[in-house]
């Protein structure tokens, strides 16, 4: 089923993206899952997570795993609400020199994210929303 998750969330992923994640824990298994699938099919996408806090030991830093400047970005979440988590990773990753290119969820459960995103100037999209599922945003 995570292949299938994959494949999915990969044939929405611009063509001139190079990497994707997003803040840990809710963006890692779409990122990883989705980057090691594209991998066996031959396109190579940076992986990384955003922590929550600069890390004091280590390389430290809020990103772990391979982010370049200069990548062409996807950050990636599992559902949204308001969108709060895009958002502050699309920030650590931008102030880190990469460039953001789209906001994406599995599930977006609000309906507001796409305007906090325009006002970025980002791009938004989602595999499903809330009413796809057989919801309305209230409930979801």
């Amino acid at each position: 089923m995570m292949v299938d998750l994959a494949t999915l969330i990969l044939e929405k992923i611009p063509e001139d993206a190079t990497a994707l994640g997003g803040l840990t824990m809710g963006a890692d298994g779409a990122t990883f899952v989705t980057a090691a699938v594209a991998a066996t099919r031959g396109r190579y996408l940076h992986a990384f997570s955003v922590r929550k806090e600069v890390k004091d030991h280590g390389a430290g830093g809020r990103i772990a795993g391979v982010l370049e400047p200069g990548d062409r970005v996807v950050i990636t979440e599992d559902t949204v609400t308001r969108g709060t988590s895009l958002l502050e990773a699309a920030h650590v990753v931008r102030d880190f020199g990469a460039d953001v290119i789209l906001l994406f969820a599995v599930v977006d459960r609000g309906g507001t994210v796409s305007a906090m995103a325009a006002d970025e100037g980002i791009a938004f999209d989602a595999l499903f929303t809330a009413h796809d599922l057989g919801f309305t945003n209230e409930e979801a």
